[in-house]
């Protein structure tokens, strides 16, 4: 890789934090100079103005916590121990980026704001969607789960529910919510199963039985 491709990439870490923590409009040159350790002129050699170096940085956001959230996902065998896993991830992993879950951030930050970042927010989201009703299809497909259940339905509360509590967490500065929501989703993917037999890990199982017993751990 070429000294130059080197020094965006660097920028473009560098920079995907401060987006992160302070959105499109509160993120200044200045920040930007901070973080980077260059000046005006050697961030914008790279890149053609400001919105694209946050798209570059939003991008790169995503695909760190994707890796963190989804790594050793297709090594998990069965579908609702996958989501499962998913759920475990979520709650337990921290944002590898500073600031939180880049989706929710840009979401709310590009509400009414930059398009191009709400159009990159959006299509993660579905990103996101897509796969966890993709794993949930699997599971049906594979008489795993229940033929009544709706893999479009089980991806929108999963998400839905996981970024609300994440969202409590963070405004009430305690883990409980995501504890809670944890628990709740395992106990109804277990409901979904077309067997009685729940698939729940022994991993899960454990920390189930540890959230009952400290709920604000």
């Amino acid at each position: 890789m070429r000294k130059g491709e080197l020094t965006r990439e660097r920028i473009i870490a560098a920079a995907a934090p401060i987006f992160n923590q302070h959105g499109y409009e509160g993120t200044s040159i200045h920040a930007l100079m901070e973080a980077t350790g260059l000046e005006k002129g050697g961030i914008y050699r790279h890149f053609s103005n400001k919105e694209e170096l946050a798209a570059e940085a939003f991008r790169f956001s995503l695909n760190q916590i994707r890796k963190i959230r989804t790594d050793d996902l297709e090594q998990i065998s069965g579908s609702l121990a996958r989501l499962h896993y998913v759920i475990e991830r979520f709650t337990e992993t921290p944002s590898p980026i500073a600031g939180g879950c880049p989706l929710m951030n840009a979401a709310i930050d590009c509400d009414d704001g930059n398009p191009l970042i709400r159009d990159l927010a959006a299509q993660g989201l579905r990103q996101w969607r897509n796969r966890i009703a993709k794993i949930a299809e699997d599971g049906i497909a594979a008489g795993e789960i229940s033929s009544t259940a709706d893999p479009r339905r089980i991806a929108n509360v999963i998400i839905s529910a996981l970024e609300g509590a994440l969202m409590l967490a963070r405004m009430e500065r305690t883990r409980t919510p995501l504890c809670d929501v944890r628990v709740t989703l395992s106990d109804w993917l277990d409901s979904l199963g077309a067997s009685k037999t729940k698939p729940t890990t022994p991993r899960v199982r454990e920390k189930k039985r540890a959230v009952r017993a400290h709920p604000t751990t």
